[in-house]
């Protein structure tokens, strides 16, 4: 069976703007928390998940599959553009058996939302996903609670 590899990964800055801007991970708002800045809703564990599926089949990145100066993407749901890369991977023959991945952020507190992040991205991506939270521990941007970064680590394998 021919299986590859695929790393991911992605980091916004939280909105200046504040709570005005929801917080989307993993396709699950987090409300009364202060949003991130991006083009799209800036989900960036949707968005390290897409980066780590689209390497391993060769389709490049998040960045040349939806350019900044796409329209569609402004303001996008990010499991939406999720489920356009699981399209594009299945296109070019490959299936995910697994992703992983590890998000680092001082806040919000994944722990009491993991299981549903989860449940929300394997019924995207069609393979079991799982979603880890961790803390900097005061080191650096994340540390300081400045924005959330995520690497996902996915398995594809050919059809």
């Amino acid at each position: 069976m021919d299986i590859r590899t695929g790393l991911g990964f992605d980091v916004h800055p939280f909105s200046s703007a504040g709570a005005s801007r929801p917080l989307i991970l993993g396709g699950v708002e987090f409300p009364g928390e202060c949003g991130l800045v991006g083009l799209s809703d800036a989900d960036v564990i949707a968005h390290a998940i897409g980066d780590s599926l689209l390497g391993p089949a060769g389709l490049g990145d998040m960045g040349e599959v939806f350019p900044e100066s796409d329209e569609r993407c402004v303001g996008a749901d990010s499991i939406e553009l999720l489920r356009e890369i699981v399209a594009l991977v299945a296109n070019s023959g490959w299936r995910p058996l697994n992703v992983d991945c590890v998000t680092i952020c001082e806040r919000p507190i994944l722990s009491h939302r993991r299981v549903e992040m989860s449940a929300r991205l394997t019924g995207v991506v069609g393979a079991p996903v799982t979603v880890k939270g961790k803390r900097a521990e005061g080191l650096g941007a994340l540390g300081r609670a400045e924005g959330i970064a995520c690497w996902a680590s996915t398995l594809l394998a050919k059809d």
